[in-house]
């Protein structure tokens, strides 16, 4: 087989798998597969119009995150994570971000705030017209680019991990008028302070915002 053939083949799987891994996310994120619901490979391999060789890679990788598990005789089941697990996470993310913005005060440059400034502006336009998936992904993607702004790989790593599985948690935290309304006035105040460099501010932002987060899920969480 010629070499650029082959090329074009990976490219194309990767493709797939990427597509797949998506689509999964966004059923899980959106409580399409709600948590502890099992993966049935044949039903969504029929409803996604996949086999079932990159539909089960793509639960692997899933599993790899920590929004799928894999149990024994049970099968791939959506994890379901417990009231105290939650606020744990929140917790630790919390802290990361509020160590993420002071060092990012200090050291982004102008266009890295700029470029959260646009993801932010283009978050408010998903609100308006009440896009709520492509605002939760447009919300996360600023979380997660102040904390890269702050130029620490470990920091960075950490954070992406307990992000990646708190996603249908941080999703039902914008659930209701009200409550999507606040996390929106949290945002902008958070980038205000961004543009600001007040490191200070910025933080007890963060702080407060991870704080009303876990405020706005706990009711909806076992224990």
């Amino acid at each position: 087989m010629p070499v650029g053939s082959d090329i074009e083949i990976r490219i194309e799987r990767q493709s797939l798998h990427d597509a797949i891994l998506s689509r999964l996310r966004d059923m899980i994120i959106e409580g399409h597969l709600p948590p502890g619901a099992r993966l049935n490979e044949g039903h969504l391999g029929a409803q996604l119009g996949v086999s079932r060789t990159p539909l089960r890679e793509a639960i692997k990788f899933l599993a790899s995150e920590g929004l799928v598990e894999l149990v024994p005789s049970r099968g791939a089941l959506v994890k379901q994570f417990g009231a105290k697990e939650v606020r744990d996470m929140l917790q630790v993310i919390s802290t990361l971000e509020q160590f993420a913005g002071r060092l990012a005060c200090e050291v982004a440059t102008a266009q890295g705030i700029a470029e959260i400034r646009a993801l932010h502006d283009e978050m408010l336009a998903c609100y308006r017209r009440g896009d709520r998936l492509d605002y939760y992904k447009l919300n996360q993607e600023i979380h997660t680019a102040i904390v890269a702004l702050a130029d620490n790989g470990a920091l960075s790593e950490v954070h992406a991990r307990l992000q990646t599985r708190l996603k249908r948690i941080r999703f039902i935290g914008h659930e209701g008028p009200e409550k999507w309304a606040n996390a929106v006035a949290e945002h902008e105040e958070m980038i205000l302070a961004l543009e600001a460099r007040d490191a200070n501010r910025l933080a007890a932002i963060l702080a407060e915002h991870l704080k009303r987060a876990w405020d706005r899920v706990r009711d909806g969480l076992g224990g």
